[in-house]
């Protein structure tokens, strides 16, 4: 098998759009849901992170059993959307490789409209993984942008999350995989792969 790089992107993604995923109580995603994006009591004044990684939410999750994250949202965003806020991310701890100094990184966090960090990618048994998996904080500056123009669609997920997780404890793992969103290495230029810190 081939390696996997310490950091990469894997996404459900086509030609002109990319899955995320988020997960809410009923309050916030039913309206969404009906609406095709996010409208109120989803608040615009606060961070919101968006993750590509299907299985890293599962682990946060629960499998959408945890308090305020019952329902699972596959949320379809434009790539041009997705590689803005990419463009613009600053890392959320300082990384040599991409400021030269911690009081460079920390200007740079100071003012930025998209924050990025790479925590364990999760197994389907939701074991850490070597590889890292990326999540994306749009801020409330950038929100609106998000809600209003890049959002392409919403899809309920939690449905497909409770079979998942009914499978794996039947222990039909093979099965439950099966079930699993198509995610695959997701393209990006050498400029912002540098600012993610994923040129080492």
């Amino acid at each position: 098998m081939a390696a996997v790089n310490h950091q990469q992107i894997r996404a459900d993604f086509d030609r002109d759009s990319i899955v995320v995923y988020q997960a809410y109580a009923a309050a916030i995603a039913e309206p969404a849901l009906r609406a095709g994006t996010f409208v109120a009591p989803f608040s615009r004044r606060r961070m919101t992170w968006i993750k590509p990684s299907f299985l890293w939410l599962m682990e946060r999750s629960g499998w959408a059993t945890k308090s305020n994250q019952e329902h699972i949202l596959a949320v379809r965003i434009s790539r041009r959307g997705w590689e803005e806020a990419l463009g613009q991310a600053v890392l959320t701890s300082w990384d040599r490789s991409v400021h030269d100094t911690p009081d460079t990184w920390e200007a740079a966090f100071a003012k930025a409209k998209v924050h990025v960090q790479w925590d364990p990618e999760r197994s389907l048994r939701g074991a850490k993984l070597q590889h890292r998996s990326i999540q994306v904080g749009i801020s409330r500056h950038l929100i609106d942008t998000f809600v209003d123009e890049w959002i392409v669609g919403l899809e309920d997920y939690t449905t497909r999350a409770k079979k998942i997780r009914r499978l794996l404890q039947e222990g039909k793992t093979d099965a439950a995989a099966r079930q699993l969103p198509r995610e695959r290495v997701y393209p990006l230029d050498a400029a912002i792969s540098e600012r993610l810190g994923m040129m080492r």
